[in-house]
């Protein structure tokens, strides 16, 4: 038993291990400054934040030690179990869960507050990694794509039924995972090209967003065809009706705009085009016209379908986020309040910022959840520009660290898992730091190791720590 203790000692990564309990101690360090109060100094008081969160640490530190001790076989072994578990865990906060900060994904057990939708990122990366690194398994099939897909979608759904929306779009970072290990490249790109259209049919005129899309789809054909001139033929002639058909009509006193809008006469126009392309296409049997004239179909599909989205479907607290991130909307008193203070804090800290409990604009309350989910700003704050880049480069050298632990094992599962650790921290990192200054939605999701909150801290304690048990035990 003390040889595999000593073999187990020798073996950990401790540099990653450093690198957490420092992140762990900055985030005390700022839960303390963001919430203190001179009339209850001592660290274990439980009645302030800075008291629970030294007690959730300790739980941390311990529960670490736990995993340590348990066999890394086990996680492979019972993968399929762990998720399931995951599942029943969702489904029971669904009946009984407590809401709480607008969101009933909470679990109340006395003076224990618990949230299993946190828990999910252990379930999922620990049940894909057992799905994917079975021997047969491969992610270019559909019966692959189909099994990874539902193991994502299912937890997203029900945790969205919990109201927590941007714990649900974590899961979503698994995508790195899924091309990692051969996911086809056109997927993500899809993903991303959609999210772009759907901001875009926010801020622009759709018939602007249509041209656009025409546009780029002519400059991939001409790239793909090598300059071929049919394909400029088709396209200018294309251009050259919409001006001149219009124009010529003008000339006989009749106004085409009189009978149809521009967005039908394009739509028109372009249902032509598209025909025509199809037939083209399909008999020289062009395979990439093929796939480009799909792609642009669904990009018509989606520019007409966004304001139907925006307005029916999004809660009217999501379309104030996505409305204040693309400044349509800049009341810095209602929806916009949050990260202008952020910002404020932010840019109040200078260089190298006001100092331990100085900071102004955490001191007096200005920033809401400053504890929580905007403990990036009291950072910023209090140790200025230098503080702020400190912790990136820790969770930038971390996230290297877990990568380079993920890619030196021996079995594809325990480098899936790893790449999923790496995937969900990088999305709560990248995420709360853009939403603390105004460049990412804020969706209400915690920065690793620092943000207050037990749930949080715990399951990113067991998402490192797991991962660290299989390297030292990667034989």
């Amino acid at each position: 038993m003390i040889r595999r203790e000593d073999k187990l000692v020798r073996k950990i990564d401790w540099l990653t291990v450093a690198t957490y309990i420092v992140l762990v101690l900055i985030g005390w360090i700022s839960v303390f400054s963001a919430v203190y109060d001179p009339e209850h100094g001592q660290i274990f008081d439980t009645t302030q934040r800075y008291g629970m969160q030294m007690i959730w640490i300790l739980g941390s530190w311990f529960l670490a030690v736990v995993v340590l001790l348990i066999p890394a076989r086990i996680y492979p072994l019972l993968s399929n179990l762990i998720y399931i578990i995951g599942l029943f865990l969702l489904l029971v906060v669904l009946v009984f869960g407590v809401e709480r900060s607008g969101s009933s994904s909470w679990l109340v057990f006395g003076p224990i507050h618990f949230q299993p939708a946190e828990m999910t990122k252990v379930f999922v990366a620990i049940g894909l990694s057992g799905l994917m690194s079975r021997p047969h398994f491969n992610i270019r099939s559909w019966r692959g794509l189909l099994q990874v897909t539902a193991m994502i979608l299912i937890p997203a759904g029900l945790i969205l039924l919990e109201k927590e929306t941007g714990l649900a779009l974590v899961l979503f970072a698994f995508i790195i995972v899924l091309y990692r290990e051969g996911l086809p490249g056109w997927i993500p790109v899809t993903g991303i090209v959609s999210i772009v259209l759907f901001l875009l049919s926010i801020l622009w005129d759709p018939l602007y967003v249509i041209w656009l899309c025409l546009g780029v789809c002519f400059l991939i054909s001409l790239l793909l065809s090598g300059w071929k001139r049919p394909v400029l033929i088709t396209f200018g002639s294309f251009t050259a009706v919409w001006f001149l058909v219009p124009l010529v009509m003008s000339w006989f006193s009749i106004d085409l705009f009189s009978y149809m809008d521009a967005y039908q006469w394009l739509l028109a126009l372009a249902a032509v085009l598209v025909v025509v392309l199809f037939i083209i296409a399909f008999r020289k049997k062009i395979a990439y016209l093929k796939i480009l004239l799909l792609c642009f179909v669904s990009s018509i599909i989606l520019i007409f379908s966004v304001g139907y989205l925006f307005n029916n479907i999004l809660k009217p607290h999501q379309q104030a986020r996505i409305e204040t991130l693309l400044s349509i909307d800049k009341d810095i008193y209602g929806s916009g309040y949050n990260v202008h203070q952020s910002k404020v804090a932010i840019g109040s800290g200078g260089f190298a910022g006001k100092g331990f409990l100085h900071g102004t604009q955490t001191k007096y309350n200005f920033v809401p959840e400053q504890s929580t989910d905007f403990i990036f700003c009291s950072i910023g704050e209090e140790w200025g520009f230098l503080g702020a880049c400190l912790v990136i480069f820790l969770y930038s050298f971390l996230l290297i660290r877990i990568v380079r632990i993920a890619e030196r094992q021996r079995h594809p599962f325990g480098r899936i898992y790893g790449y999923g650790v790496a995937s969900c921290i990088f999305f709560h990192v990248f995420i709360n730091i853009g939403m603390t200054i105004g460049v990412t939605p804020v969706i209400g999701i915690t920065l690793p190791f620092i943000s207050y909150g037990g749930s949080s801290l715990w399951t990113f304690t067991l998402l490192l720590f797991i991962l660290l048990k299989m390297d030292a035990s990667n034989d």
